[in-house]
């Protein structure tokens, strides 16, 4: 979407193109001129760079504009109602986009550095309140050829695989620790062994498995690549399609083929290299749908503030205009980018060891036309058959990143609307873009929608019978006169979507629930839904959604703390993982909490059975990663990884606990402890200084196969007898790597 100033001609020397694939050029700058006059909704003094991304509150930020000399033109950009993504015609028109963008978000975050147009004080940042809430041993290990059941990757929608760092097929497992893909043969369980390990390059992040084929995804900051036609001795140590710049390279993520037939001889078949950083995954259907993330990265040469000297910085007039001065040297430096410079392309590895680049097609690439920030958010789609053989079809939008939810025919793209400012009475919005995965190779875009609120995680959104669904929490800014910058208040809702010319027009939406506080879980299952909100206490709310046009409120229950994940056991029935919280919000008396609801009648939701676990101070990564929930529903068992402490021990290695915590869920007699299985021993011969932020020695994961569960951390693997948890009957151990 354009602005709503006009645009000064672009010089037509700009860059030498054709349409489509481009060609690298140079020209001189060119400045974005500002159309006079006023603007209704103009905000120019206010100042918000706390991100609810990272709070769990709504993410404000900067999108406006500020024009050149000094003189302010930050624009009010209202909620774009129709949203839709467009593709560019060429690639001078994604260039022009991408500067165009850049000038505007530059020259807004340094007219918000002048002291005149920040009430807060120079480095002040105004504050946001909300009134939201935070917060028998076995010995013999299995002597069949094959488990009868076994569990896999915990997966939002049946029949989409979701990647992760574990993978198994009930005989083999694989596990991604540090730098290593490590493979095991795991049946018989009390066999359980590691047959080799592959050093990748990077930091391994998920995988896939597929018959004797390990797709493994890794996170390359500063890629050793070499240039196209290069041998193999003469290494660059940046990408030879960016710059650096201040200390960093462009991250990339690499994909890299393992053919694991033979468990001890794995053997690499093929590499991939992709611009961004891994978001997500997901396979079915025979195709591999690659969610990539980039940031915006500034070139070298920008300056953000003047150099200091007492004269300058005590006269404000003067400071102002050296700051205008600045502004107008960082667009000449901006402007005089190529298409080349701003996007990276894509290597693969020749069977001789030298890079050969992939190219990308400039009208591949989409913006919205809804105000967001600079990002690149591309769906690689890879085809298994030979994930990086064949050049993979890529689908990109110019915009920042947010949640993923993907059927096996369609994946939805969320991002929030960005204003200059939220306004007293205003609201926050969320962009979801829809594109279908019709064909193996491509993912074609469909349709958009805006969302009234933000979306908490991929359980925010469900797809049924061609209606999407969808649960959020809606933030407004009010007036309120105690405080200077007003407050936010929260309601939530759920709304429901069809696809119909181009769009995802509004079918439906319920009543608004519990105003004040926020989802914390959500779970769409068939016509029925249920969402959790939390600020002392946790009501469920259960929804029939069979009238796609009328999503109702049917029943609730409140509860104290909060659940953060929602499970179907059966169709009666919810599992649920997260706090317990006293009704006074006190710390003591706080633990991570299993609760089992009765559903059956939908208007009267029925908490049946709880469990807490461990002390005030225990924690699991499952209360925010449904993949280390484990529910075995051949065995009615369910797996949690765990770590606690015990306070006031002096010997904090005997004291801390990282263990899998099993459970046996029965609808009608509740939980029962089957134990737990162990690692603490690894924490005391891999002492904390070997801990990195890519190799940590807690309990992360779990497979439960038959009678057998096997506990996973980046240290090894340890299986056990469900009669004796905590007796091993053997223990796979990783060594750390630098």
């Amino acid at each position: 979407m354009r602005s709503r100033r006009a645009l000064a001609p672009r010089n037509p020397a700009k860059s030498r193109v054709r349409r489509g694939w481009h060609i690298r050029g140079k020209s001189p700058a060119r400045k974005l001129e500002p159309r006079g006059g006023a603007r209704p909704g103009r905000n120019t003094t206010r100042n918000q760079d706390m991100s609810w991304k990272r709070y769990g509150w709504m993410g404000l930020a900067l999108l406006g504009a500020a024009g050149c000399g000094g003189e302010s033109i930050t624009d009010y950009q209202p909620v774009q109602m129709k949203a839709k993504l467009e593709s560019f015609e060429s690639c001078e028109s994604l260039e022009n986009y991408i500067e165009d963008t850049a000038v505007r978000q530059m020259r807004t975050s340094m007219e918000r550095s002048k002291p005149s147009h920040n009430q807060g004080g120079w480095f002040g940042t105004p504050r946001l309140d909300t009134d939201a809430g935070a917060p028998v041993p076995v010995m013999e290990g299995g002597g069949a050829s094959a488990p009868k059941d076994y569990t896999g990757t915990n997966n939002q929608v049946e029949g989409v695989d979701e990647a992760d760092f574990v993978k198994n097929d009930g005989t083999r497992l694989f596990v991604l620790s540090g730098s290593k893909l490590y493979l095991h043969r795991s049946w018989p369980a009390a066999e359980l062994r590691v047959e080799s390990s592959l050093a990748l390059e990077g930091w391994p992040r998920a995988m896939f498995l597929e018959g004797d084929r390990v797709v493994v995804f890794s996170r390359v900051d500063s890629m050793q690549q070499q240039r196209v036609g290069v041998s193999a001795m003469d290494v660059v140590e940046c990408s030879p399609y960016a710059s650096c710049g201040y200390g960093y390279g462009p991250i990339h993520t690499k994909v890299t083929t393992v053919d694991v037939a033979n468990l001890s001889e794995p053997r690499v078949t093929g590499e991939l290299y992709l611009p961004g950083d891994y978001h997500d995954a997901r396979m079915a259907g025979g195709s591999v749908r690659l969610v990539l993330r980039d940031q915006f990265r500034w070139p070298e040469g920008l300056r953000w503030w003047p150099q200091y000297s007492e004269e300058l910085y005590e006269d404000q007039g003067k400071l102002e205009k050296e700051i205008d001065r600045l502004m107008d040297a960082n667009e000449g430096v901006l402007r005089a980018r190529t298409i080349a410079d701003w996007l990276p392309e894509s290597q693969r590895k020749r069977s001789d060891g030298t890079m050969e680049t992939v190219g990308y097609d400039c009208r591949d690439f989409h913006r919205t036309n809804a105000p967001t920030q600079l990002g690149f958010v591309t769906v690689a789609s890879l085809d298994l058959s030979a994930p990086t053989e064949k050049a993979p079809g890529r689908t990109t939008v110019v915009t920042e990143p947010g949640e993923v939810y993907a059927t096996a025919d369609s994946i939805y793209l969320s991002t929030r609307h960005w204003w200059s400012w939220l306004d007293s009475g205003q609201t926050d919005h969320t962009y979801v873009h829809k594109l279908a995965l019709r064909e193996p190779g491509r993912a074609d875009y469909v349709a958009s929608g805006t969302v009234e609120g933000h979306l908490l995680n991929q359980f925010s959104m469900d797809e049924h019978q061609g209606v999407l669904r969808v649960a959020t929490t809606i933030a407004t800014r009010v007036f309120d006169f105690t405080r200077p910058w007003g407050r936010i208040e929260t309601t939530n809702r759920i709304t429901t979507y069809v696809e119909k010319g181009g769009r995802l027009e509004l079918k439906g939406k319920s009543e608004e629930l519990a105003k004040g506080e926020r989802i914390y879980s959500a779970r769409f299952l068939g016509n029925k839904g249920y969402v959790v909100t939390f600020r002392q206490v946790d009501p469920l709310f259960t929804f029939d959604l069979s009238d796609p046009a009328r999503p109702r409120k049917v029943g609730e229950l409140k509860v104290p703390g909060f659940s953060s994940y929602i499970h179907p056991v059966g169709d009666t029935h919810l599992l649920t993982i997260g706090m317990h919280v006293p009704e006074d919000g006190s710390w003591q008396g706080r633990a991570v909490k299993l609760s089992l609801f009765d559903v059956s009648d939908l208007a009267n939701p029925r908490e049946r059975f709880t469990q807490t676990v461990g002390t005030t101070y225990g924690w699991s990564e499952a209360l925010y990663e449904h993949k280390a929930f484990n529910y075995f529903p051949a065995k009615g068992l369910v797996a949690i990884p765990f770590v606690d402490s015990s306070p006031g021990s002096s010997d904090y290695w005997s004291s801390f606990v990282s263990d899998l915590r099993v459970f046996r869920v029965d609808t009608a007699a509740g939980f029962s402890s089957m134990g737990s299985v162990s690692l603490s021993d690894l924490y005391r011969t891999v002492n904390e200084p070997q801990w990195s932020y890519t190799w940590s020695p807690v309990v992360r994961r779990s497979v439960m196969a038959d009678d057998y569960v096997y506990a996973i951390s980046d240290a090894g693997v340890r299986v056990s007898h469900l009669g004796n948890l905590t007796t091993p009957l053997a223990t796979a151990q990783f060594q750390p790597t630098p």
